[in-house]
């Protein structure tokens, strides 16, 4: 269990899952730079965070916006984009304000489309984790809204996420606590990072392999008893 001082940000998690260097740059080098795609997906955040009302009441349903998150377990703080109180009969918590038991369903707001990684479920789960600690009840299932699709897509909670989700929590403080960060590795999502001038990996991966080639001759000198060129 971690202390309130110790926790780091919920949105580490998504970004080691995504890239371990990208992670890295952003938490422990601080570098941070902003693309078409980052700008829209803060705007879409700020339109779920402070345009609507923070709680809203619809029949069965109570929606929170901006709701803040941790989990001393995880050592993992953030904010939720929305969580859904679902009316039910058993097994919910109370709202102040509400008569019944209410189910909490985070949902999670992306710009783009579903993806080929687990990093967006990943994140999800992280908050439902948080749900499940602060109120005492279990979270078995979220959503994704992507805005490219203009739709949810429901995701499961189950123990294969949990388990990749607290593996990449654990691997995230490593790199904070280490200080490390990894090499960079040239690979078609770095065309959709914003971080990718500041990675580098064309260039980055250029140097290692100009690298690899001296200490290759210099091996190859030392064997044959001859001087360097």
């Amino acid at each position: 269990m971690y202390t309130e001082n110790e926790l780091l940000p919920l949105s580490g998690v998504q970004h080691v899952v995504f890239c371990e260097r990208q992670a890295a740059l952003i938490h422990v080098e601080q570098v941070w730079e902003d693309n078409a795609f980052t700008i829209s997906g803060r705007h879409r955040h700020v339109n779920v965070h402070e345009e609507a009302p923070r709680r809203e009441r619809r029949g069965d349903l109570v929606i929170v916006r901006g709701l803040g998150l941790r989990s001393l377990e995880l050592g993992l703080s953030g904010i939720a984009d929305v969580v859904e109180f679902h009316r039910v009969s058993s097994g919910g918590v109370t709202i102040p304000g509400t008569k019944g038991l209410w189910r909490p369903y985070p949902v999670e707001y992306k710009r783009g489309r579903r993806k080929n990684h687990r990093a967006d479920e990943v994140q999800l789960c992280a908050q439902a984790i948080c749900l499940e600690e602060m109120l005492g009840v279990p979270v078995e299932e979220g959503a994704l809204f992507y805005g490219k699709e203009q739709r949810r897509t429901t995701v499961a909670l189950d123990a294969t996420l949990r388990d990749l989700t607290v593996r990449a929590a654990r691997r995230f403080r490593e790199l904070v606590e280490h200080g490390e960060t990894p090499p960079a590795r040239k690979e078609k999502k770095c065309d959709s990072c914003s971080l990718v001038e500041s990675c580098l990996p064309e260039v980055m991966i250029r140097r290692r392999s100009v690298r690899r080639y001296v200490a290759a001759v210099l091996d190859r000198c030392l064997e044959e008893g001859e001087d360097p060129p």
